[in-house]
C-alpha cells in the first residue's frame, strides 16, 4: 500500500493576525514535500482552492518546484477542480510536471467541495455536474490521444488539434476524487479510473460499501477491478505520544472545521467529539506512530485500499511540528504499515 500526504497549504486568512507570509508558507510547503520524499513516503498531493485561507490555487506550479527538490515521491493534485478549469490546460500543466519530475505526476480530478472557482472563472453552478462530466471526457481523450476531436455543450469543440507536450509516462494517471456521492463512485467504476475517497467525518467503515459499488460498476463496464487502484484520504496527525499528537492537532483542525462549518451551517465541534473521532472507529488518525499505524492497517482490512493519504497540515499548524510529524510518519508509521500489508499485492495506480 502506498502511503502519502496531502494538503491545501493553509494560511491565516486575516492579514492582521497572520504570523507567516504567503511567501514563507509556500517555502514551508516545498520543505514539507522534500522531507516527505526523504523519509520514504510514496505520494504528496496538493489541493486547488481559490480562497484567502489556502494558497494552492495553482498546484502544478508548486509541485513542479518540489519536483526539482525530490527524487522518488509521486506528485499529484488533490484535487484539480476540473469543472471550472480547462482540460487542455490541466493536461498540459501536469504533462509538463511529468516531464520535469521524470514520470512522477498524477491528476486527481474532482468536482470541488468549494464553489469559489465557479463565479471566478465564469461558470454557472447550475451546470455543476455536467461541467465535470464533459470536461472529464475531454481530459481522458487528451490523455489517450495526441490528436483530439471532441465536442460538448459547455465548451467549444476541438477539431483534429494536437495537444502538447506529451507526458513522460505513456499514460498520465488520472484519479477520480469523491466525497461519498454514489453517482460519482459509479462514474469512476464505469470509466475504469482509480478512485480516491475522502473521509473526514463519521465512521469510516460505513463508507466501505462505496468501494463495493465502485468495483461492481467497473465489473459491469467490463473493467477488471483487480487492476483499479483505490485510496482513502483522511485527516490525522502523528506525535511522539498520543497525548501530544491530540493536543497539537486539535486546535488547528477544530478552527478550520468550525470556520467551514459556519459557512455551511454545521454545528461547532468540541474536544469531546474530537477525542471520540480519534478512537478506533472514528475518522481521525491521530496518535503516536504505533496507534496511527494500527488504525491504518485496520482500515486497510476493511477497504482493501491501495493508497492511504493523510492530511496533517490543517489550519495554522506550526511548521516545526508538522515537519516532526512527517518524519514520524515516514520513519516509524510507514515501516509498521508496510510490514503488515506486504502480503497483499499492490494494484495498478494508473487509470
Amino acid at each position: 500500500m502506498e502511503l502519502g500526504l496531502y494538503t491545501f497549504a493553509d494560511l491565516d486568512p486575516n492579514p492582521a493576525t497572520r504570523k507567516i507570509s504567503p511567501h514563507q508558507r509556500m517555502r514551508n510547503l516545498i520543505e514539507e514535500i522534500e522531507l516527505a520524499d526523504q523519509v520514504g513516503l510514496d505520494v504528496f498531493g496538493l489541493g486547488e482552492h481559490h480562497r484567502p485561507d489556502y494558497i494552492a490555487s495553482a498546484p502544478a506550479v508548486a509541485l513542479a518546484t518540489a519536483a526539482e527538490r525530490t527524487k522518488s515521491i509521486r506528485l499529484t493534485s488533490a484535487v484539480s477542480v476540473l469543472s471550472s478549469d480547462d482540460p487542455v490546460r490541466v493536461f498540459q500543466q501536469f504533462a509538463t510536471l511529468d516531464l520535469i519530475s521524470g514520470g512522477r505526476a498524477e491528476i486527481m480530478a474532482g468536482r470541488g467541495s468549494f464553489i469559489e472557482s465557479f463565479p471566478l472563472f465564469g461558470y454557472d453552478l447550475g451546470d455543476y455536474d455536467e461541467l465535470f462530466s464533459e470536461k472529464l471526457e475531454l481530459l481522458l481523450k487528451l490523455r489517450d490521444s495526441e490528436q483530439v476531436t471532441w465536442s460538448g455543450r459547455l465548451r467549444a469543440p476541438i477539431n483534429e488539434r494536437g495537444v502538447y507536450p506529451r507526458p513522460y509516462q505513456e499514460k498520465l494517471p488520472i484519479w477520480i476524487a469523491v466525497g461519498g456521492t454514489p453517482n460519482s463512485v459509479t462514474r469512476a467504476g464505469v470509466l475504469g479510473l482509480p478512485l480516491a475517497l475522502a473521509i473526514i467525518g463519521g465512521e469510516p467503515a460505513r463508507f466501505a460499501p462505496l468501494f463495493d459499488l465502485y468495483r461492481r460498476a467497473a465489473t459491469q463496464a467490463r473493467h477488471d477491478p483487480k487492476t483499479l487502484a483505490t485510496s482513502i484520504n483522511v485527516h490525522g496527525f502523528v506525535g511522539e505520544t498520543t497525548e501530544q499528537a491530540a493536543n497539537d492537532f486539535y486546535g488547528p483542525q477544530a478552527e478550520v472545521m468550525n470556520r467551514i462549518g459556519r459557512e455551511r451551517g454545521w454545528g461547532p465541534t468540541n474536544r469531546a467529539q474530537f477525542d471520540a473521532s480519534r478512537g478506533p472507529d472514528g475518522a481521525l488518525f491521530v496518535g503516536n506512530p504505533e496507534v496511527v499505524a494500527e488504525k491504518i492497517v485496520a482500515m486497510h482490512k476493511i477497504f482493501g485500499n491501495d493508497r492511504f493519504l493523510l492530511q496533517m497540515a490543517i489550519g495554522l499548524m506550526p511548521h516545526d511540528k508538522l515537519m516532526k510529524a512527517i518524519e514520524l510518519y515516514g520513519t516509524r508509521v510507514a515501516p509498521l504499515v508496510r510490514k503488515e500489508t506486504a502480503a497483499r499485492p499492490a494494484l495498478a495506480a494508473a487509470g
